[in-house]
């Protein structure tokens, strides 16, 4: 089966919604590529921004394995959730999805820095989330053979 790694560096967000009523908010992301096979289920974090409030800065990788299927298709998508931080339960501020497919065919094989507006529901909220991204070349990874892995 065919692999690439996929690498996504968080860098800032600018301009979100202010979801704290006192205090002051410490923005972090979680993200996850759902709609495809090998990565269900896979959500990574990045750390919390203590100082930039509405404006975090986190300059975060993180890597993922995809599938060319993956990549190949337009249902995969990366999905990025902010959340700020609370004592009690994390309060939510709002989400991008980007299909993997476009951000494949937009890289050409560079690492592009893009910036993509923060939705809230179906509309689009407050701020923009600004990221780079980058594949790798294609690599085989062994099938597992009997519930264990070659790899």
């Amino acid at each position: 089966m065919e692999f690439r790694k996929f690498e996504i560096t968080l860098i800032s967000a600018t301009d979100l919604e202010n979801v704290r009523v006192l205090g002051k908010m410490k923005v972090h992301t979680r993200a996850s590529l759902s709609g495809g096979t090998a990565a269900n289920g896979v959500e990574k974090r990045s750390p919390v921004d203590k100082h930039g409030e509405t404006n975090p800065t986190w300059n975060y990788t993180m890597r993922f394995a995809v599938s060319e299927a993956m990549v190949e298709n337009f249902n995969t998508m990366l999905v990025v959730k902010l959340y700020c931080k609370r004592k009690l339960q994390d309060r939510y501020v709002g989400e991008i999805h980007t299909p993997l497919k476009k951000l494949f065919n937009f890289a050409r094989g560079g690492s592009p820095v893009i910036n993509v507006p923060v939705q809230k529901g179906c509309v689009n909220s407050q701020g923009m989330l600004t990221f780079s991204y980058k594949f790798g070349e294609k690599m085989l990874l062994a099938e597992s053979v009997a519930g264990v892995s070659l790899a």
